[in-house]
C-alpha cells in the first residue's frame, strides 16, 4: 500500500512523532491524520460503516493511553494499530459472523456502492461478496479470518501481520496458506485474495 503524498510511512518517523506525544499529547493527532483512512477501512470492510466510525476512533484512543508502552524494537506503529483494531474488531465478532451470513443470504448486492470506503472494503471480493466467499469467511476460525483480513482489507505484509497479532510470522504464512485453499474450494478454484493489481 502506498502512502499518500507527502506522508512518510516511516517507522523511526513514527516512533519519534510517539516518543514526543509523551510529553506533547497534541503531537499524537500526526499518527491519527496519517492513519485513521487506513484504520477505518479495514473496520469498515469487516463490522460495516455503522460502527466503524466508532472503532476507528476507538482504536486511536487505546493507542494514545498505550503510547508510553510502544516500542518501536517490537514492530512499527502501522502493523501497532491494526493490532489494537483488530482486538476490538474482536468484541464483535457475532456481529461480524452474522453480517457475513447475511451476505451470503442475501447475495453480493447488499454491500452499499455509494461510499468510497464500501468500495474499498469490497475489494476484498474482486467483485462484490459474493455469497460462497460469505460463507467460507464466516466459517473461519477467528485466527485465519484476522490474518487474511489484515491482508484483504488492511494491506499489511506477513511481517506486519505477524506484529499486528503477536504471532511468528511463520504462522501468519501457514495461516494464510490454509485460508487461501479454503476459500478456492469455497469459490470452485478462484483465489479472491489475490488481484489483478498487486501483479501489475
Amino acid at each position: 500500500m502506498t502512502a499518500p503524498p507527502g506522508v512518510v510511512h516511516s517507522n523511526g518517523d513514527d516512533a519519534a512523532v510517539i516518543e514526543r506525544s509523551w510529553h506533547e499529547p497534541d503531537r499524537f493527532r500526526v499518527i491519527y491524520d496519517r492513519y485513521f483512512p487506513e484504520i477505518y477501512r479495514y473496520v469498515a470492510g469487516r463490522l460495516g460503516r455503522d460502527v466503524a466510525d466508532d472503532v476507528a476512533a476507538e482504536t486511536f484512543l487505546a493507542a494514545f493511553r498505550k503510547r508510553d508502552r510502544f516500542d518501536p524494537a517490537r514492530g512499527a506503529v502501522r502493523p501497532w494499530l491494526f493490532g489494537i483494531a483488530t482486538n476490538l474488531v474482536g468484541q464483535y465478532r457475532r456481529d461480524e459472523s452474522r453480517r457475513y451470513a447475511a451476505l451470503a443470504r442475501m447475495g453480493g448486492d447488499l454491500l452499499p456502492s455509494g461510499g468510497h470506503e464500501d468500495r474499498v472494503a469490497a475489494q476484498v471480493t474482486a467483485e462484490g461478496m459474493r455469497p460462497q466467499l460469505a460463507m467460507a469467511l464466516a466459517a473461519l476460525p477467528e485466527g485465519d479470518r484476522d490474518a487474511l483480513l489484515l491482508v484483504a482489507l488492511g494491506g499489511l505484509g506477513y511481517e506486519e501481520v505477524a506484529q499486528a497479532l503477536e504471532i511468528p510470522s511463520g504462522t501468519v504464512g501457514s495461516r494464510l496458506s490454509r485460508v487461501r485453499k479454503k476459500l478456492r474450494e469455497a469459490l470452485g478454484g478462484t483465489d479472491p485474495t489475490s488481484t489483478e493489481e498487486s501483479h501489475g
